[in-house]
């Protein structure tokens, strides 16, 4: 009988029809296959269409691109095809972070904004990123219309203007924000106060992005900073290039033997971050939200709600309710997060995965920023992240998450909502069930702000997996409860 391949073979393999799909943080596809310089040219063409009919054309495009492979030739086979269609394009000189492509793009007023890049995925993955004018990705019902365009469009339906006359004619602009960007991200940052504080840093860069920018930040704070892993590899070391617990061993290990006040991490694309504290020990996303939420409330006076996706700890919840606040929950997706604090004026959006932003700054996640402002946090209040936490924890006492992924197929998408379905809703095993929310995936409330999450993810072909509750020993037993349903 023939081995069995695992399943992530075979997700890949039906996720994979050379189709443009966009799930949560944009499109995403495996180089080769789904990511193509084909489909990355029609892709430009349906947004160049829409951009025809809305007549902003005058807008132009900004196109950006991080160290991928593939990366900056796609950005540059798009603006061949916006200069096609005679709408004026700029494309940024070298590969920069995603929340300065953000930035960017608000700033100049875009039509569109694009980011070739895959963000926290593994290496042998690409894809792209578009915003809109405001800085904000685009909608889901914007990203169905687009792609539903663009897997229409043959070869001969697609207009391009080779590159090195476009750029002589004009219609394309070589230009870099990374002053203007900069700029921005230390009007909002105290570099005063961390002068004073003398901090001694450590930064983890995943051979991603984000040097260039915090390297700035940082050394007009006067802060001794180390960086690891600042060159530039598309294979990211044989691993994704997501800054979870595994991925930071060095960079503890390191925050050890050198004695650092704070050890800080990006992903990839630098909308995302991580940290260990001066003990090396890595410090939960959940936790850092509920401190810096902490933080901006308390210390620097910013009154307003706090927005998490629905995979976010309901800690903020307690939070918030402890300062007279309000916690939204949204679906996953940054694009949700940002739009319910647009709605509410909110001081601060997050989700568990490491993406944050704050009131007045970009319409979308910032790794950049968020270090920055873990750096002030340290410097204004005199006081150690393992000691921030306890006070906090006081506040709003413990809970405690687990979680797993599991490769997905596209039969499992079938089936394991069917079994959720046809089992009894009221209890998982003794815990009564307060209420379900399906708005993504299926979660259930439970007493005293525990829950469980089952949901496919929207940027891997993925399932899932995530719970908390008031003991590490609940959290894995409502963790078993939900494998029953993978595992049928």
């Amino acid at each position: 009988m023939p081995e069995r391949l695992p399943s992530h073979v075979s997700a890949h393999r039906c996720e994979e029809q050379n189709r443009i799909a966009f799930g949560t943080g944009g499109w995403r596809a495996l180089i080769g296959e789904g990511f193509t310089l084909l489909n990355v040219r029609r892709l430009a063409q349906a947004l160049a269409n829409e951009i025809a009919r809305q007549r902003s054309k005058s807008r132009g495009v900004l196109i950006g691109f991080d160290r991928r492979f593939l990366s900056r030739q796609a950005a540059e086979a798009a603006a061949e095809v916006f200069a096609g269609n005679q709408i004026p394009a700029i494309l940024l000189t070298e590969d920069a972070p995603t929340p300065l492509i953000t930035y960017s793009t608000a700033l100049r007023g875009a039509a569109y904004g694009l980011a070739f890049t895959a963000s926290h995925n593994r290496p042998e993955w690409n894809g792209l990123k578009v915003f809109r004018t405001d800085g904000s990705l685009l909608l889901d019902q914007e990203t169905s219309s687009i792609e539903t365009e663009a897997n229409a469009l043959s070869v001969g339906d697609v207009f391009a203007y080779d590159l090195d006359p476009a750029l002589r004619a004009g219609l394309v602009q070589r230009r870099d924000f990374t002053n203007e960007y900069v700029d921005a991200v230390e009007s909002l940052i105290d570099l005063q106060a961390i002068r004073k504080a003398r901090l001694k840093l450590i930064v983890d860069l995943m051979y991603g992005v984000g040097q260039l920018t915090l390297g700035i930040v940082l050394t007009e704070a006067r802060c001794r900073v180390t960086f690891l892993h600042e060159r530039h590899n598309p294979l990211f070391g044989g691993r994704s290039p997501a800054p979870d617990p595994d991925a930071l061993r060095l960079l503890s290990a390191t925050m050890r033997d050198d004695g650092c006040d704070l050890g800080l991490a990006m992903d990839g694309d630098a909308d995302r971050i991580a940290i260990v504290d001066e003990s090396g020990d890595y410090i939960s996303v959940n936790d850092v939200l509920l401190l810096l939420y902490w933080y901006l409330h308390e210390v620097r006076g910013e009154r307003g709600a706090v927005v998490r996706n629905l995979a976010t700890t309901h800690l903020l919840d307690r939070l918030a309710h402890r300062f007279g606040e309000t916690c939204y929950e949204v679906p996953v997706g940054f694009k949700h997060v940002v739009a319910a604090m647009v709605e509410h004026d909110a001081v601060l959006g997050g989700e568990s995965s490491g993406g944050l932003t704050i009131r007045g700054h970009i319409l979308g996640k910032d790794g950049i920023f968020a270090c920055a402002l873990v750096v002030e946090m340290l410097a204004k209040t005199g006081q150690k992240i393992s000691q921030l936490r306890e006070c906090v924890y006081s506040l709003t006492g413990r809970l405690y998450q687990d979680e797993e992924s599991i490769p997905a197929t596209p039969e499992m998408r079938a089936a394991i909502p069917r079994r959720l379905r046809e089992a009894p809703g009221n209890r998982i095993g003794s815990y009564p069930v307060l209420k379900i929310s399906q708005i993504d995936g299926t979660k259930l409330y439970l007493e005293n702000d525990n829950w469980a999450l089952l949901r496919f993810s929207g940027t891997e072909p993925v399932l899932r997996l995530a719970v908390e509750a008031d003991t590490s020993e609940k959290a894995a037993e409502l963790l078993q409860w939900l494998r029953q349903f993978v595992e049928a």
